[in-house]
């Protein structure tokens, strides 16, 4: 880990909460702040193979976030076609995934980037006990960079449950939280759940602050002004040193 690069993790509470989104979203944000930063998923899946090479829509988003472009194996060194965990994903295209595997690459891309930024959004994959490599997790993946997270929840019925496991689950590891951002990846119905989401998390969750809450939007219509967050602030470098 290069000891002088901050950076944030973008965690979800489950899949297809909109990571991808909120972690493109900041990104923007930062680089509006005139920051340089970069930005990295270590694994993705449901990509697509063609003749000129992979194409990964969640790695196309994040770098058209980005001021300058950056190679697909800086931002996604590890892709594989099977939409399902990676650990499956891996197993079905016959090279089993080990954790040791994902840290390795994961490194290599964080020391390029380390020579060209100041600051890395990291975004996960799943929810934070996603399997990741044989016997690991996405945490395990967490707790090995020891990024502040973000966790990204779905906006709505359901969300108090699923984020308050989240949150149980970085608290086990000691892992850092940012804060809380409260999504919603589709149409809202203006249902009570939505709207007393933040209040009821802000009153059993003390200390961790529900960042923003943002409405469904396509992609292209969501401006960047609506995240009033200093996003550069929220991230921190590791704790532990880094290894000879």
């Amino acid at each position: 880990m290069p000891p002088a690069l901050s950076g944030i993790f973008v965690v979800g509470t489950d899949t297809g909460v909109g990571k991808t989104h909120i972690a493109a979203a900041l990104t923007r944000a930062i680089v509006r702040d005139g920051r340089k930063v970069g930005v990295l998923k270590p694994v993705a899946t449901g990509a697509t193979q063609s003749p000129d090479g992979w194409i990964c829509d969640d790695a196309a988003r994040l770098i058209a976030a980005l001021e300058n472009p950056a190679p697909l194996e800086r931002v996604v060194p590890l892709l594989y076609s099977d939409p399902l965990a990676p650990s499956l994903a891996a197993r079905r295209a016959g090279k089993p995934l080990s954790q040791a595997h994902v840290e390795a690459v994961t490194n290599k891309a964080l020391a390029w980037w380390s020579e060209r930024v100041d600051v890395i959004v990291v975004e996960g994959i799943g929810g934070l006990l996603c399997p990741l490599a044989e016997g690991t997790t996405l945490a395990d993946l967490a707790v090995a960079l020891d990024f502040p997270l973000l966790i990204v929840a779905r906006r709505g019925l359901g969300t108090l449950n699923h984020t308050l496991l989240t949150v149980e689950a970085a608290n086990f590891r000691s892992l850092r939280i940012a804060g809380i951002v409260l999504n919603s990846p589709e149409p809202q119905t203006d249902s009570l759940a939505e709207a007393l989401s933040a209040q009821e998390l802000s009153r059993r969750l003390p200390g961790i602050a529900v960042l923003a809450e943002i409405d469904h939007q396509p992609d292209a219509a969501w401006p960047d002004s609506s995240l009033f967050v200093n996003w550069y602030q929220q991230a921190r470098p590791s704790r532990f040193p880094a290894q000879p």
